[in-house]
């Protein structure tokens, strides 16, 4: 089925809708009946095939924009309202944002805990005050930082923020592999997670590394220079030996006897 790519408020994720002829342009705002609602989205591909997560209704109006912008400033009112009571409950939570869909029926609120928490007690007052149907939606340390955007060690916003669509998973070995500093500070994004970086070009450094003795390894060189593998450079080819004499000597990967 034919389908174009729309991304919502808040998330890069982009999601396949069915559309009628005309396709809509891209970079359009567009009104989608999504699971929970009416809800205004940008289309950010080209007509393609996929499985739909729902419809386009139309093209977005004038109208719709300023409805949205509307419904922004009220769901702003929201959000200032549960801090307001999770101060005072003294829960230890983050609210991070509420959306109103377009049709005003359904309000969703994201928030953060590091502790498993119970926000049902105030969805009776929460449906009188917005007049919509609520939904708590829990973020992870990872959704977290994509909701609200931050800069990566890069000084580029963040992946996950930006374009990223799946957090891939990141192991430790990615940093051990591309010889980088075990450090937290070093290897961490701003969410205090493994930086997801590292797995883009993990396949790479597997295939250098592939070429180079195993560190600790006792090797020599065709000039007979002899020790043991002290640091790797995967990305130059070379290899640093510490020698018996405490000496560090740089060696290319070509220069190596077989082991």
């Amino acid at each position: 089925m034919q389908c174009v790519g729309v991304r919502f408020a808040h998330s890069p994720k982009i999601y396949d809708y069915r559309f009628s002829e005309p396709a809509p342009p891209l970079d359009s705002w567009v009104v989608v009946q999504s699971k929970r609602g009416l809800e205004l989205a940008k289309v950010r591909t080209a007509p393609r095939p996929g499985q739909p997560a729902g419809e386009v209704v139309r093209l977005a109006t004038p109208q719709d924009l300023e409805k949205q912008a509307r419904l922004k400033a009220r769901a702003e009112e929201v959000h200032w309202w549960l801090k307001a009571r999770l101060r005072r409950e003294g829960l230890e939570a983050k609210v991070l944002g509420c959306a109103f869909t377009l049709d005003a029926g359904h309000l969703s609120v994201y928030y953060a805990a590091e502790k498993r928490i119970d926000l049902r007690r105030w969805v009776g007052e929460l449906n009188k005050l917005a007049g919509a149907r609520v939904e708590f939606i829990a973020q992870g340390p990872r959704d977290r930082t994509a909701y609200l955007g931050t800069l990566g060690a890069c000084g580029m916003e963040s992946c996950c923020s930006s374009w990223l669509q799946d957090f891939a998973q990141v192991s430790i070995k990615m940093a051990r592999d591309q010889q980088l500093p075990l450090s937290p500070e070093k290897i961490s994004g701003p969410c205090g997670r493994l930086l997801c970086c590292l797995q883009y070009e993990h396949d790479l450094y597997q295939e250098l590394l592939a070429d180079l003795p195993r560190k600790n390894a006792k090797v020599c060189s065709i000039h007979g220079t002899c020790g043991k593998v002290a640091k790797l450079n995967p990305l130059a080819g070379t290899v640093e030996l510490l020698t018996e004499e405490g000496s560090l000597v740089t060696v290319h990967k070509s220069e190596l006897k077989p082991e």
